[in-house]
C-alpha cells in the first residue's frame, strides 16, 4: 500500500461526512417502503456516477491538488454513492415482493444502466470542457 499524507486521510474523512450527510439528506426527502421503487438511491447514485467522471475526465487536471480529489473522489462521492446501498435496495425489494422479481431485477438493471451511462455522460463532458479551457489563453481569457 502507498504510503499517504495525513492530509490525504482527513480530506477522505471530512469528504466522507458531507457525502454521508448529504445522501442522508436525500434519503429523508425521498422516503419510500421496502417494497416500494428505491427512486432515492438510483437518483443517488447516477448524480453521483455523473459528478465523478464529470471531475475525473475534466476538471482534475494539475491545477488540483491530490489532497482535494482525494477529499472529493474517495471521500465526499465515495460516501455520497455506494454499492451497498443498492445491494440493499434490491434484496430489501425481493424480500417484500417475492411475487414480483422483476421490480428487483429491473431496479438493478435501471441503476447500472442509467449508472453507467452517466459515468459516460460525464466523461465526454468533462473531456470537452477540459480541451476548451485548455484552448483559452489564461492571461486573455480568450
Amino acid at each position: 500500500m502507498q504510503n499517504r499524507p495525513v492530509a490525504h486521510l482527513l480530506a477522505v474523512f471530512v469528504g466522507g461526512i458531507v457525502g454521508s450527510g448529504l445522501r442522508l439528506t436525500l434519503d429523508g426527502a425521498l422516503p419510500h417502503g421496502d417494497s416500494q421503487f428505491p427512486l432515492d438511491t438510483l437518483l443517488i447514485n447516477v448524480t453521483g456516477s455523473f459528478a465523478l467522471g464529470l471531475l475525473v475526465s475534466g476538471l482534475w487536471s494539475s491545477r488540483v491538488s491530490s489532497v482535494v480529489r482525494a477529499g472529493i473522489g474517495p471521500g465526499l462521492l465515495g460516501s455520497f454513492t455506494t454499492f451497498s446501498a443498492v445491494a440493499l435496495a434490491v434484496v430489501l425489494l425481493s424480500a417484500s415482493t417475492p411475487s414480483n422479481p422483476a421490480l428487483a431485477v429491473g431496479y438493478l438493471i435501471l441503476t447500472l444502466v442509467l449508472g453507467f451511462g452517466a459515468a459516460l455522460l460525464g466523461l465526454r463532458l468533462g473531456r470537452r470542457w477540459s480541451s476548451a479551457s485548455s484552448e483559452t489563453d489564461p492571461e486573455t481569457g480568450e
